[in-house]
């Protein structure tokens, strides 16, 4: 089912007797080339992975079709020495070459190759494939979202018993706040003072939060912004976590770009792990981007490969590879696939 080398190359040979003129070698070379590349093509395709190498050490460019496939065959035939053989080539890979198959097809092949090896020489080559397609860009950056304008009390009035109209209960001890402010606040602060028990001395109990963290909510919601607010890195996560449960949008995505802010190598996981358990997307794919950048650094680091290898199936960060995979996918699209190339980022 595959033409011989011998014939393909048969096409591109000179003409018999004397010696070729000058455009006559260079028509022969561009001949010889192109039945190469033919060669290549069709034993890539039908898996003849050492003829693929051999037309390889010719000096015939990789196309990434040729690459991948030829990379499919060894990992599907557990030729180890050659898949690593391969992952060295994959800089010769010219950028214009990454098109949506290596989106949809060589990034799956890659994760499943990192997933399945238990090689440090292929997992490094992996990581350095993955950085080198996420591109030298910076991370894309969270931003603020605006407040939609509502009402604001001077802050006189936080935590004000004399002036308050309503009281909440926060480890034991009680917070007097308006409802005014509140029933604009947010549909969790409304759904709260609609639901609470009738009396008008009646508290209105918040558990899982601790008191100074409501008190920060209750100081944004006051001060109608977070330009007054001094948080506490070691209490950035628990504001993060609270404004969630608050549905207060504006104050997550502040604590959200704090978070990005204190992000290294050291942290990284850390972070990542009470971001997935939060349910924080955005931040969730700031950090994956982070990983992306950093894989080589973070490959030799045990809390990474921990993360990558030996997450529970149950745990909210189960599969950091694939997660990887998307947001590399969604990278990949916007540098190299989108029509203005790169101005997403």
């Amino acid at each position: 089912d595959v033409l011989s080398l011998e014939e393909i190359l048969a096409e591109g040979s000179e003409p018999e007797g004397g010696s070729p003129s000058h455009a006559e070698q260079i028509r022969s070379g561009k001949a010889k080339l192109k039945a190469l590349k033919e060669a290549m093509y069709h034993s890539a395709e039908h898996g003849h992975v050492d003829i693929t190498i051999d037309i390889r050490s010719l000096g015939v460019p990789w196309t990434l079709h040729t690459w991948l496939e030829s990379l499919r065959t060894c990992f599907h035939q557990h030729r180890r020495p050659l898949i690593q053989g391969l992952l060295k080539e994959f800089s010769c890979i010219d950028e214009e070459e990454y098109t949506e198959e290596l989106v949809t097809h060589g990034l799956p092949l890659m994760s499943q190759i990192l997933r399945a090896s238990k090689n440090e020489v292929i997992s490094q080559q992996l990581c350095v494939i993955f950085t080198q397609c996420y591109g030298p860009y910076p991370i894309p950056k969270l931003v603020e979202i605006k407040r939609k304008p509502n009402s604001r009390l001077d802050p006189h009035f936080l935590n004000n018993k004399d002036m308050s109209d309503v009281t909440f209960l926060v480890e034991g001890k009680p917070f007097y706040a308006h409802k005014v402010l509140l029933f604009t606040a947010s549909n969790r602060f409304k759904s709260l003072l609609a639901n609470r028990p009738c009396g008008e001395n009646t508290c209105i109990e918040i558990s899982n939060v601790k008191y100074h963290i409501f008190q920060l909510v209750m100081q944004y919601l006051y001060f109608g912004g977070t330009d007054a607010l001094h948080i506490r890195n070691s209490d950035v996560m628990e504001l993060l976590s609270a404004a969630k449960f608050f549905q207060l949008e504006a104050l997550q995505r502040h604590c959200e770009i704090i978070c990005s802010k204190n992000i290294n190598t050291e942290t990284c996981v850390e972070i990542y792990n009470h971001t997935k358990f939060l349910d924080a997307p955005d931040l969730a794919s700031y950090i994956e981007g982070f990983f992306l950048k950093n894989m080589v650094i973070l490959i030799e680091l045990e809390p990474f490969k921990q993360l990558l290898y030996d997450t529970p199936a149950d745990s909210p960060g189960a599969d950091v590879l694939q997660a990887l995979e998307k947001t590399l996918a969604i990278r990949i699209r916007s540098i190299h696939l989108s029509s203005s190339k790169g101005s997403v980022v």
